[in-house]
């Protein structure tokens, strides 16, 4: 085996270090952590643009880009796994996200702040991904297939509570300085830092208390490191069906793309646009607080649903839930006009319910890489490997989708996004299962 890439194979803790800390010390935490930088760049950063008065097509464009770094992570993914090890990378990297938000926050203030932020964005978003990288290594390594089940709607919930961090406190806190008087710029600025301070005081928790989760590695030369790199991709290539688990990974989430950045811009722009209108306050309200508690009860609800039922049984229903409640999206498109929003209940019920179907059809998505694409001998790395996939088809859709909302309108835009969804349904009932020789717990029979 090359030096340095191989992982455990059979996901039982690889450590005496990572076999002493219990989950509840480090999962509700690092994925908390993991949440922080992906909302920050990907929502909260457009709701600041779109506040300082950008288009939503020069967002999704440039917000969307800067997420094809969570898809280019298998470039470095294996360079991790043979220097130094998990916990430090995480570490450094969390504390590398806060200098970065700090800086964002001083580069606001400049007239032609925009290319500067996104630029700074780039950077955190490499530094958010390299800590996924790591912390879904420990989650997969520290855990067997039951204890990985068991504690993903944990996993979901606190991912959420990053975001729910982010759209919620963040935001909301740039609204309410902005009520108070402060210039927008400012405000955001304030809002920055706070986010900033955040990701230093996790990253300073986790130095004490995150398992290691496999001995360091010594780095080989250049000519090993290539080769280690090569012959990960060969292993990866050569699962057995392999090609049905990458058009799972590539589909389901195909209609969620076109979401993801515009139904909360859509939140945002005023009626006579065909938006809802909302202010800072409110949509920090609704799509920050509610919301993500409601994502948080789905995820948790989906997680002991799959580990009830097995994900085999399970998984077609968790892609119509994920994608049915678009229509929720396109009930409050239609129900807009130039004098009128749908109430706060409607606005409310409708967000909800998406937020509900998403979380709860994701865990299946999650589960999936895990117990199918990932086992064998380089664990962090062919997850790696899934989850860039499974980012990469998010890229296109989110980029487009600004240009496409502002070319249809909101009304026609949401419709299309529900016939986008039809290939993450086919995707789900065509997976291929036990490829890699990973059995179920046994959970269903208990």
């Amino acid at each position: 085996m090359p030096l340095g890439l191989a992982d455990s194979a059979t996901g039982a803790p690889s450590g005496g270090r990572a076999a002493s800390r219990a989950p509840g010390a480090w999962v509700p935490t690092a994925y908390l952590a993991e949440g922080i930088p992906f909302a920050m760049v990907i929502w909260v950063a457009g709701t600041m643009f779109k506040d300082l008065g950008r288009s939503d097509a020069e967002i999704t464009v440039g917000t969307a880009s800067v997420g094809i770094v969570w898809s280019l992570k298998p470039l470095w993914a294996p360079l991790l796994d043979m220097t130094r090890t998990k916990k430090f990378w995480v570490v450094a990297m969390q504390l590398a996200a806060a200098a970065l938000l700090g800086a964002a926050a001083l580069v606001l203030r400049l007239p032609s702040y925009f290319p500067f932020v996104l630029a700074i964005l780039w950077a955190t978003a490499f530094a958010g991904a390299t800590q996924d990288i790591c912390v879904d290594g420990i989650y997969i390594t520290a855990l067997d297939p039951r204890g990985q089940a068991s504690w993903i709607g944990v996993q979901g919930m606190c991912w959420n509570a990053g975001r729910i961090f982010a759209t919620a406190a963040v935001v909301g806190i740039a609204g309410a300085l902005k009520d108070r008087g402060l210039d927008a710029k400012s405000a955001w600025a304030f809002a920055l830092s706070l986010s900033a301070a955040a990701m230093a005081g996790l990253g300073a928790y986790h130095a004490f208390v995150l398992p290691v989760a496999g001995p360091a590695r010594r780095p080989g030369s250049a000519g090993e490191m290539l080769a280690a790199f090569a012959d990960a991709v060969r292993a990866f290539f050569a699962k057995k069906a392999i090609w049905g688990m990458l058009a799972f990974v590539f589909l389901y989430r195909a209609g969620e793309g076109f979401l993801l950045l515009e139904a909360p811009l859509f939140m945002q722009a005023p009626l006579r646009d065909g938006g809802l209108g909302l202010s800072l306050a409110q949509k920090s309200m609704v799509d920050g607080t509610v919301s993500t508690v409601v994502s948080i009860a789905g995820g948790l609800l989906g997680g002991a649903f799959v580990s009830r039922f097995g994900l085999r049984k399970t998984l077609v229903f968790l892609a119509v839930c994920l994608n049915v409640p678009h229509v929720c999206y396109v009930a409050l498109s239609q129900a807009v006009t130039p004098d009128h929003a749908p109430s706060a209940a409607a606005i409310y019920a409708f967000v909800s319910l998406e937020k509900l179907g998403y979380s709860f059809g994701f865990v299946g998505n999650m589960l999936y890489m895990m117990q199918e694409l990932a086992p064998g001998p380089y664990k962090m790395t062919h997850y790696a490997f899934a989850t860039a996939l499974m980012n990469l088809v998010l890229v296109p859709t989110q980029m487009v989708s600004g240009p496409l909302a502002d070319h249809l309108g909101y009304k026609r835009f949401f419709l299309f996004v529900l016939v986008a969804s039809i290939p993450s349904l086919i995707a789900a009932a065509r997976a291929p299962f036990g490829a890699a020789g990973v059995v179920e717990p046994a959970v269903s029979e208990r």
